[in-house]
């Protein structure tokens, strides 16, 4: 089993560049990072883990640049989103960085997505919060168009783009949706909890769930992998990398069971010294 690690990474923790070297020295299999632009004070949204909202959600780095770094200094450290929120940036732009990053990584990058929890964030962008899913698949749609060998058209619901040359191209081959339909772009995992909604979409267009927390995987897996193969995906493609674990022996090793093949530690919003001391702590998992 791999076992990569996601972080708060902010303006007060340690470095993306440290950690990016520490974790490939150790044999961590990647790194992943979450995204908050920002955080409006005036917030109705309850924190989606109850309480009071950390302030590291406030203070998180660009996940994109922070990534940008941590693949200048490593050579085999996988890098991932956790999660991308697709609906809150423009989608030819995005297009660009993430196939950058893919291609300066040489295929290191996996694309984590999801729709988000906090209202008044989205808003700020824009988004209209009820029909936030069926954004994200139509700006999906339309960077796999650029992503496409072939310069491809894409119209839909809200947003579209000419054929056009576009590149770099995202180093990681297509997959198959099924006969005669490539999935272009990088690995893609949809984040969020288990329900009927997220399971079409990552049937629909992506290559996997990335289920926070781990939680519940012995009932909700079998109920994705028949959704999965009703959309006529090919039962071996589907990839589920249980995300933000703290893990322990008896947990891992359940994982293992489910025939889980990645899994991604949770790390403390913290400096050096800390996250060393628990990386040499995760490293009885490796």
């Amino acid at each position: 089993m791999r076992i990569a690690t996601t972080i708060f990474l902010t303006d007060q923790t340690v470095s993306p560049v440290r950690l990016a070297r520490a974790l490939e020295e150790r044999g961590f299999a990647g790194l992943y990072l979450p995204e908050h632009t920002h955080i409006p004070v005036s917030r109705d949204t309850s924190a989606p883990m109850g309480g009071d909202l950390p302030e590291v959600y406030g203070r998180t780095l660009d996940p994109f640049v922070a990534l940008g770094q941590a693949a200048a200094v490593t050579e085999r450290l996988a890098l991932g989103t956790g999660i991308t929120l697709v609906a809150q940036h423009d989608p030819i732009d995005l297009a660009k960085q993430i196939a950058t990053l893919d291609h300066l990584s040489g295929g290191r990058f996996t694309l984590g997505i999801g729709y988000g929890w906090n209202v008044e964030e989205a808003a700020d962008h824009g988004v209209d919060w009820g029909t936030r899913r069926e954004l994200v698949r139509d700006r999906m749609a339309l960077m796999r168009a650029l992503w496409a060998p072939e310069p491809t058209a894409h119209v839909g619901e809200f947003c579209t783009v000419q054929a056009s040359a576009a590149h770099p191209k995202p180093v990681q081959p297509p997959r198959e949706l099924g006969p005669g339909h490539p999935l272009y772009g990088p690995r893609t995992l949809i984040g969020g909890a288990a329900g009927p909604k997220l399971f079409a979409a990552i049937a629909d267009h992506a290559d996997g769930w990335l289920p926070i927390g781990g939680g519940g995987l012995s009932e909700s897996m079998p109920v994705l992998r028949q959704v999965w193969e009703t959309a006529g995906r090919d039962p071996k493609d589907l990839q589920v990398v249980p995300y933000a674990v703290q893990p322990n022996p008896g947990k891992l090793g359940h994982y293992a069971d489910l025939g889980i093949e990645e899994v991604v530690l949770q790390l403390p919003p913290a400096r050096e010294a800390e996250i060393l001391r628990v990386l040499d702590d995760y490293a009885q998992y490796l």
